[in-house]
């Protein structure tokens, strides 16, 4: 499922725990990354599923649901 594969992703770029990460979670504001952090985050992402997020759409995914849904819609 697309929800496990990136929570997996994050979690090891941010070094957090996994079961802390739910569709609600905010990327700045709960796992505390930077805009470093972001930009090498989508990068991952991008490559992971084979996908391009443009800028204007990288700005609306802030939480990990938002990330989830956009992947979805993508493929």
């Amino acid at each position: 499922m697309i929800f496990e594969q990136v929570q997996k992703l994050l979690a090891e770029q941010l070094n957090v725990s996994a079961d802390s990460i739910t569709r609600e979670t905010n990327i700045v504001t709960d796992l505390h990354a930077d805009s470093l952090d972001v930009v090498e985050m989508l990068m991952s992402l991008e490559d992971h599923f084979g996908i391009t997020v443009p800028d204007e759409v990288a700005n609306e995914l802030v939480t990990v649901g938002a990330i989830v849904d956009y992947i979805e819609k993508a493929k």
